[in-house]
């Protein structure tokens, strides 16, 4: 125990986490969680690693970056548990980001509607055409889709 919180090794982070060694590994070396050393040189981490890596996890499957995870969590001590209103900043910077992408997705899935049975992009009602290159002016990219 170190400043009431129970120390890991990294087998014990593993199991415990449900992510390879090799991915807090990754992790580590992104910036996201710390570790510190004991006397034979093994990685040793607070208990609360478990809650970060849980954290990086959710943030994953909701389509955010390591960059954009990474970015958040260092407004942070690195390793303590967030308290209450830590949480609620973190939550409200990230529902942010979740409900723009909620609205890509829901854009791309009733744009896609017309074209995806053929899979031809040439249909004159499909919403993803861009005849004589039109959208190249508005720059590089998905710009219909990008779109405000």
């Amino acid at each position: 125990m170190v400043n009431g919180n129970r120390i890991l090794s990294i087998g014990e982070v593993a199991k415990r986490s449900g992510v390879a060694i090799s991915t807090i590994h990754f992790y580590e070396s992104k910036g996201l969680i710390t570790s510190t050393r004991n006397a034979s040189n093994h990685r040793q981490y607070p208990s609360v690693v478990l809650r970060y890596i849980a954290i990086i996890r959710v943030a994953q499957r909701t389509g955010m970056t390591l960059e954009e995870i990474q970015k958040t969590l260092s407004a942070y001590q690195a390793g303590a548990k967030l308290n209450e209103n830590e949480w609620k900043t973190l939550a409200a910077e990230w529902q942010a980001g979740i409900n723009q992408r909620i609205k890509r997705l829901e854009r791309l899935r009733d744009e896609l509607d017309n074209c995806i049975g053929c899979g031809c992009l040439s249909l004159k009602e499909c919403p993803l055409r861009n005849p004589k290159d039109k959208l190249a002016e508005k720059g590089p990219g998905p710009q219909i889709l990008e779109r405000p």
